[in-house]
């Protein structure tokens, strides 16, 4: 008597199939991901930047699909330059502290942070990226404000003029430090910070011990050891950090617009364009100037191997 086999499922067939061609298992994985990426992201941010191509009727306050860089050009205007100029020394003031308060903290923590004390490390690192964004920032704003933790210390120490005298600065730019440039490059720094000790933390740990070992045998003082050893080594890791500040500081436009309240960088730029202006081409264009620093430094910084150390 011959036996039945049982029929196979669609399920026993589906297996087999994968099995037989494992390309097609990973082609269905990844389409999802890579149809939203393509369609909803890039297709998107494609259609924002082709907006810039076009111009806004003076008259009507109506878009005109036509090819033009007249929109384009208008980024060239003194006063626009301006906001360009501003975000990009507001970017590059930012990234420099960051790796300046980030460096002994990550130094401690991948030379002399053993066991629990790691974990607390990167507890202490991690705990504020958990809370809200604008928690923090109006939390700041509070801290910053004339009323508040900065003026009260500044009064207990008998340091009042010199805050004042700082605030007058032109280049702060405002009465108060919750109004002024000075506060916003404060709450950019403490927001960004963890994105730049993470990376320069995990670089710093790759440098071997022996070449720190043998500098000191052959009669190289700590400083040197640092400018020629460390420094180096830590380097892909300060860019690597560096990538994440830069470009979130080039973008935001919710500090400037609670701290600072100002329409002078970029990001409050496109929003207040795209928003109350209605002026849509304009907000393009000065979307598209992030866009292209982004890619010549990500260029400059895979040149200078800062990928390896994310």
């Amino acid at each position: 008597m011959t036996a039945v086999l049982p029929s196979r499922g669609v399920a026993d067939r589906l297996t087999g199939l994968f099995w037989r061609h494992p390309g097609v298992l990973t082609a269905l994985l990844l389409s999802p991901p890579f149809l939203w990426l393509v369609v909803v992201y890039l297709g998107s941010l494609a259609a924002l930047l082709l907006q810039s191509f076009y111009s806004i009727d003076d008259f009507s306050g109506l878009i005109v699909p036509e090819f033009t860089l007249t929109t384009l050009g208008r980024l060239l205007k003194p006063s626009n330059l301006s906001v360009i100029w501003r975000t990009l020394m507001m970017a590059s003031a930012v990234s420099l502290a960051s790796i300046l308060v980030a460096f002994p903290i990550a130094w401690y923590a991948a030379r002399f942070a053993k066991g629990r004390w790691k974990a607390v490390f990167y507890l202490g690192v991690m705990l504020p990226l958990w809370s809200s964004y604008l928690v923090k920032v109006y939390a700041w704003k509070l801290i910053l404000a004339k009323e508040g933790i900065v003026s009260w210390a500044a009064e207990a120490t008998h340091t009042t003029p010199v805050l004042d005298a700082v605030l007058s600065l032109p280049v702060i730019g405002g009465n108060s430090l919750s109004t002024s440039y000075l506060g916003m490059f404060l709450v950019f720094l403490y927001v960004w910070l963890p994105y730049m000790i993470l990376p320069l933390q995990a670089a710093l740990e790759r440098v071997p011990q022996s070449l720190l070992e043998a500098s000191s045998d052959l009669g190289a003082t700590r400083a040197q050891t640092f400018r020629t050893v460390v420094l180096p080594l830590a380097m892909p890791g300060m860019i690597a950090g560096s990538i994440f500040t830069f470009s979130l500081t080039l973008g935001d436009y919710i500090i400037p617009q609670i701290i600072g309240n100002s329409a002078s960088f970029i990001g409050m730029a496109v929003y207040q364009l795209q928003g109350t202006a209605g002026d849509i081409p304009l907000a393009a264009a000065f979307a598209l100037v992030p866009i292209l620093i982004m890619l010549v430094y990500l260029a400059i910084a895979r040149r200078m191997g800062a990928f390896d150390a994310l």
